[in-house]
């Protein structure tokens, strides 16, 4: 055989062999376009999957991972911001009443800040309206507030059944140092008390705490370690599972929680 009828014979096996490609490209698409008519997964994309999750890398997993939980973030912050600067117009004329009933009940500031623990173990100072006595802690130091507290004021009680006393945490979720939900914020005294007799309590410092949250929603006042043991499992469930939708719903049950009057 000669060099030139060997050429062509090469030529034309690899032409059958291109064709025989073609033509089993098309009997896949067609095979699929079938199956996703009728509902179900074709075979070829279940057999290659198996693949895919066998032998997709580390790296490219933890790259998916990481672009996945840079979304949300971006839109828990667009979230975030949206809400409390419509919230802050909405709520304006309540809080100057707010502040008003607060200065004719008892004594002392309309506004109590207080040093907690945020994210990452970073420090700030969060607001609220002030539902407690002047100097409430002046005499015991750090202590739990607890249901039928003497400290709370006549005005307090009723700000903390309704949450109102939290309105003025919008400026710190504006200043990106809360969220809207997330882990309660603690105070450092408390975090480092937890940290000792809590295993893995930093877990619940891995996102930004919350003027609301999962924890708050479904217990009641911290009184024991085990009440916070509870807590952070939430709070550690919140994390794990945090997306926007979480979020709208754990809003959801705060808002029915406000016009119910069952808030904790």
């Amino acid at each position: 055989m000669s060099d030139i009828q060997l050429t062509e014979g090469i030529a034309e096996d690899r032409g059958f062999v291109a064709e025989l490609k073609n033509q089993l490209e098309l009997y896949r698409l067609y095979r699929r376009y079938q199956k996703m008519r009728a509902g179900e997964l074709p075979w070829e994309d279940r057999f290659f999957s198996i693949f895919e999750s066998a032998f997709l890398s580390k790296s490219l997993r933890m790259i998916r991972g990481r672009i996945i939980l840079s979304w949300r973030r971006a839109v828990k912050r667009t979230l975030d911001v949206t809400v409390s600067l419509v919230s802050l117009v909405l709520s304006s004329p309540l809080m100057a009443l707010i502040a008003i009933a607060i200065k004719l009940d008892s004594r002392g500031p309309v506004y109590f800040k207080q040093t907690r623990v945020g994210m990452r173990g970073k420090i700030f100072n969060m607001y609220k309206f002030r539902t407690m006595q002047e100097d409430a802690e002046a005499k015991t130091g750090p202590i739990w507030a607890k249901e039928n507290d003497p400290r709370i004021t006549r005005l307090g009680k009723l700000l903390r059944k309704t949450h109102l006393d939290e309105l003025p945490q919008l400026f710190n979720v504006l200043r990106g140092e809360m969220s809207l939900v997330g882990p309660r914020p603690e105070r450092p005294y408390f975090v480092s008390e937890f940290r000792k007799l809590i295993p893995h309590y930093d877990r619940r410092l891995y996102a930004k705490p919350g003027i609301t949250g999962l924890a708050q929603i479904k217990r009641r006042y911290d009184e024991t370690i085990a009440d916070v043991k509870k807590k952070v499992r939430y709070d550690v469930l919140y994390i794990r599972k945090m997306c926007p939708v979480l979020d709208f719903m754990v809003l959801a049950m705060t808002i029915k929680a406000v016009v119910l009057g069952t808030g904790r």
